[in-house]
């Protein structure tokens, strides 16, 4: 079931995943106002599950009880504190300062459907001696799906961070709505500084089912251009496309990573509590301890809102490089200001609109 996480992008998001991150990286370097005033949000503040043990490597600013022990880097992107029991200790390395003003208070507004039970209620009908421990997850990954398609679309502040044939890159924070049918998503960069102010656009079945994005700077002087979300310059500094953001793609990869992973052992599963920007939240914890080829990760984590019950940040890591190091982060998408069921239109999805740069 976690397995997912890895390949995310539980993504939505999901997780996802953008792929145009690296389209836009192409494009140039100074920032530009965008053209109409974009969503702004803090970045996310994680209070996940509280650990006496030790914890894997985390971007944001780790805050773990008691607070004497919380390392406090300056300048540093989502904080939070990780899950219970965690068998690695804090690593270094903060993100640079967000990029996106904290003048936004967060909005909720969930589709009127039915809601799925949530992790924490299916962590009480823990797995039989004979099933599998990735069962109860597979289950709410199962019953959560419907729900999640129900919602016509949504926005949000999207932090993300991968790394990409072994290398970590910078965190990325952009602006995103995205609209389940048809699959659309547009982006907009709030940071790094070089990114900022870039868009991209995708709509499936439309232009030839190829992205559109433009740059910022001089390089915005090239216009609008036109890529294959899993063409080589699209794909480059990424490890999705586009075609595969958001939170259903996510679940739907974790579905398919656990429902393999359950031919296997060596996995244990934790349901843990936590917080995601004030938000409670149910951590579903995925290790495997001893590294296989068959296994996409070491430790994975989706963390589920309590409230909306869909997942809204999700983080993998690889096993240590080396005796006793600390695990290595492969990817973290964090969803922040969820606003669902907006009636977004096709002018939402379309570079003609007056709120954007594109030309």
């Amino acid at each position: 079931m976690p397995k997912p996480f890895a390949r995310l992008a539980l993504v939505t998001a999901v997780w996802i995943t953008s792929a145009p991150l690296a389209v836009l990286a192409q494009f140039g370097a100074q920032p530009a106002s965008p053209a109409t005033a974009q969503p702004s949000a803090a970045p996310p503040q994680y209070a996940a599950p509280q650990s006496p043990a030790q914890q894997p490597a985390a971007p944001p600013q780790y805050s773990q009880q008691p607070a004497a022990m919380q390392p406090a880097p300056a300048q540093a992107s989502p904080q939070y504190a990780p899950p219970q029991q965690q068998p690695y200790p804090a690593t270094a390395g903060a993100p640079q300062q967000p990029y996106a003003p904290a003048n936004q208070q967060p909005q909720y507004r969930v589709a009127a459907t039915p809601t799925p039970p949530n992790p924490a209620e299916i962590n009480s009908a823990a797995p039989t001696a004979a099933e599998h421990p990735l069962m109860p997850a597979l289950r709410w990954a199962q019953e959560g799906l419907p729900h999640i398609r129900a919602i016509q679309d949504y926005t949000c502040m999207l932090y993300k961070r991968e790394r990409v044939d072994g290398v970590l890159g910078e965190y990325q924070t952009m602006s995103i709505k995205v609209r389940h049918q048809p699959f659309s998503v547009y982006m907009y960069f709030m940071g790094p500084p070089n990114m900022r102010g870039q868009e991209v656009l995708y709509v499936e079945g439309q232009n030839n089912n190829e992205l559109q994005a433009h740059g910022v700077g001089l390089k915005n002087a090239i216009g609008t251009v036109s890529l294959s979300p899993t063409g080589r310059m699209a794909m480059k500094g990424n490890r999705y496309p586009i075609t595969e953001l958001g939170v259903e793609n996510l679940v739907q990869r974790l579905l398919e990573v656990g429902e393999r992973d359950t031919r296997y052992g060596e996995c244990d599963v934790q349901f843990l509590k936590a917080k995601i920007n004030g938000r409670g939240c149910t951590c579903i914890q995925v290790t495997h301890p001893v590294p296989r080829r068959n296994f996409l990760f070491h430790l994975a984590r989706i963390y589920v809102d309590d409230e909306l019950n869909i997942p809204i940040r999700y983080e993998s890591f690889d096993w240590p490089s080396r005796a006793g190091g600390p695990p290595e982060l492969i990817e973290e998408y964090t969803y922040q200001n969820l606003k669902l069921n907006n009636n977004f239109t096709d002018l939402d999805f379309d570079i003609r609109n007056p709120k954007y740069g594109f030309k």
